[in-house]
């Protein structure tokens, strides 16, 4: 039974983890190419830094308050449908902001894209809770995260690139980006619908003993090894609202460094677009090996909380660091470092909020935590906008940033470890 499972979960990371790895990508290039945009869009449209910075972050107020709504409706109506139709209507809005003209239709556009969105990423880890035991997670959820860093990978030149069509078809640089980066969340929205099975007795690439063994490995863990199976256990649990303040912290500093990486390093190297587009790859590469290593070793020694304390202070203290460095090389140095133990939390959180959760309690404790959490990806870019415009530079919000995070590290060293009930 063992070597049967064994060989099921390896099936599923095969199977599944590239094509939601895609999905992903494509989802987290919509979410930050506001970044790139905002080297011609801000000069274009008369956006100040407050402006730029409110409109980045009000995705997040609506995505924070349909995401638990949203998760429970894709546990009730399945994975495959629900993230098709999120992936659809964002990819509709994502592709609308090419008609961006003044401030309210800009924070219009990133709230419904926001609404939108809300209940995929939390659908997505709630899906993987139902072909992962516990002791493979860690590794899943951070090959499938790893989605993050290549993006950034991957969207730094592509935007750099989209930038430089500037004036090609009577379109500027940043609405080609908006356009292009779009709509094949339309495309991939359609492709779910064919190739997504919501559990393992609908993979037809498993056989029946793989079905069967894997099935009964996740329904032991979810009878025996969780404390909250229901939407009121998850939503009073004492525990799953303080794993929601650890991960407040990590959206902070993620998202306070994509939306403003582009202009932090054009800051630093003076360098145009493009070149802006590709150094900005750097720190994401970086942090997609972190990412993949913490998550494995995570995974192979079973602990959680150290892995994600120990990145939490190399990212915060290393992006604290980044705002007073004097060259772009020292700069991305520590920028990079910020960004490897921000990413590295990633794997060994998830692994360790969704081990206290089963059933219906998954979904809304998911949403619950990434929810209140994602609150931190408008606080962060608003730290930012608002101390540069104070201070005319990025050093004391990004020490502002950096020390929530180390805090964050901090607080997770106080969540109890055991699965019994913590309300």
């Amino acid at each position: 039974m063992v070597a049967t499972t064994a060989a099921a979960v390896a099936k599923a990371r095969r199977r599944l983890i590239p094509f939601l790895f895609v999905l992903y990508v494509v989802s987290y290039l919509d979410r930050i190419n506001v970044g790139f945009a905002a080297l011609q869009m801000n000069a274009a449209l008369g956006f100040s830094n407050v402006t730029y910075s409110l409109g980045a972050g009000i995705f997040f107020l609506s995505y924070t308050l349909l995401e638990i709504p949203s998760n429970v409706i894709l546990a009730r109506v399945g994975a495959r449908r629900w993230i098709a139709r999120i992936m659809i209507t964002w990819g509709l809005v994502s592709a609308g902001m090419m008609f961006v003209r003044s401030a309210t239709a800009f924070y219009v556009l990133r709230f419904l894209l926001g609404a939108a969105e809300a209940g995929f990423f939390p659908g997505i880890i709630y899906c993987l809770t139902r072909w992962f035991p516990t002791r493979d997670r860690a590794r899943a959820i951070a090959s499938f995260m790893t989605a993050v860093v290549i993006a950034g990978i991957i969207g730094g030149p592509l935007s750099g690139a989209l930038l430089s069509l500037d004036g090609f078809g009577g379109l500027a640089g940043w609405q080609w980006l908006f356009v292009v980066e779009g709509l094949p969340a339309v495309v991939l929205g359609f492709v779910v619908l064919r190739m997504l099975p919501e559990e393992p007795s609908q993979a037809r690439w498993l056989t029946p003993q793989e079905q069967f063994a894997l099935t009964t490995q996740l329904a032991e863990e979810a009878s025996l090894g969780t404390s909250v199976h229901s939407i009121h256990g998850a939503l009073t649990s004492g525990r799953m609202w303080l794993l929601a303040a650890v991960y407040f912290t990590i959206p902070v500093e993620l998202y306070a460094m994509s939306f403003w990486l582009p202009q932090i390093v054009k800051a630093a190297s003076g360098a145009g677009d493009f070149y802006v587009g590709v150094l900005s790859a750097i720190p994401y590469a970086a942090a997609a090996v972190g990412m993949i290593v913490i998550g494995r070793h995570s995974d192979a020694t079973g602990e959680r909380r150290w892995h994600i304390a120990l990145s939490a202070a190399v990212g915060g203290v290393s992006l604290a660091l980044a705002g007073f460095a004097h060259n772009v090389v020292a700069a991305l140095v520590l920028l990079s470092l910020a960004m490897l133990g921000l990413a590295s939390m990633l794997g060994p959180f998830w692994a360790f909020a969704t081990s206290f959760l089963g059933g219906i309690g998954a979904a809304a404790g998911i949403a619950l935590v990434n929810s209140v959490g994602n609150i931190g990806g408008f606080v962060g870019p608003n730290i930012v906008g608002y101390v540069r415009e104070a201070t005319r530079g990025f050093a004391a919000g990004l020490v502002i940033v950096g020390a929530m995070l180390v805090a964050g590290g901090a607080l997770v060293l106080t969540v109890n470890p055991s699965k019994k009930p913590f309300v």
